[in-house]
């Protein structure tokens, strides 16, 4: 039989629970849309008892964002195990399922929301990219990234966050025909990098020995010779 007594929460279980709570609520509707009562009301506490932990809504906001960056970032941890493509893959799975788990939130976090110009958020921005950017080299194997491989990757991410962010308006693309276009999108900037230097050509030549022929990037190649006319029959 239960006593119906509620149990007291220390001060920093309490604060990350308001966390979870606003980061919920967040990430279903436009920051600027939820209210400090709505966030009380969710974690069953009085408005003056939130603004004993957090000053303000921004102060929360930017809490919420933190934990969202650092949920984002780890969506590109991958063991180093397999061909890089199939790695890449399962990367963009994850990532893409926090972008639809948290369409307005991620929106959020990579435009700023109510917080656009905070020092604070655009540090956390770019931490989120340069993890990404950091995971994805150590894939490769390379300690020290020549500048065209830091272009190809840093513009690889770019376009993966910008590819995300279209995508939420509508979700007229299939998830999965996303991530999939998003793997051939990195073979495809190295492969023209590699066409203007012979150190990132070298590069391109190792990942794709150790690819398999129905891989995603092997798929990418028997795609793009599918669209290669053949020659012209004889008359």
């Amino acid at each position: 039989m239960t006593t119906g007594v509620r149990r007291r929460m220390g001060v920093e279980e309490r604060r990350q629970q308001l966390i979870g709570v606003a980061l919920e609520l967040f990430s279903n509707r436009s920051p600027d849309d939820v209210s400090i009562d709505e966030i009380a009301a969710a974690a069953g506490i009085s408005r003056p008892l939130v603004y004993h932990y957090f000053p303000g809504k921004l102060s929360l906001y930017e809490a919420a964002l933190r934990r969202a960056a650092d949920e984002l970032a780890d969506r590109f941890r991958e063991p180093h195990e397999g061909p890089l493509g199939a790695r890449l893959l399962r990367v963009m799975g994850r990532f893409f399922a926090f972008v639809d788990d948290h369409g307005p939130g991620f929106s959020a976090l990579m435009r700023g929301g109510p917080a656009v110009g905070s020092s604070r958020t655009n540090a956390m921005i770019d931490e989120v990219r340069q993890a990404a950017y950091e995971q994805i080299v150590s894939h490769l194997g390379i300690a020290a990234p020549p500048a065209r491989l830091e272009l190809v990757v840093r513009s690889w991410v770019s376009l993966a966050e910008s590819t995300a962010l279209i995508w939420l308006d509508g979700r007229r693309i299939p998830r999965a025909e996303l991530e999939l276009q998003l793997v051939h999108d990195f073979a495809a900037l190295a492969a023209v990098s590699a066409a203007y230097d012979a150190e990132m050509a070298g590069i391109l030549v190792r990942i794709l020995a150790e690819e398999p022929s129905d891989g995603p990037f092997g798929e990418l190649v028997g795609r793009l010779a599918g669209l290669v006319p053949g020659p012209p029959s004889g008359g």
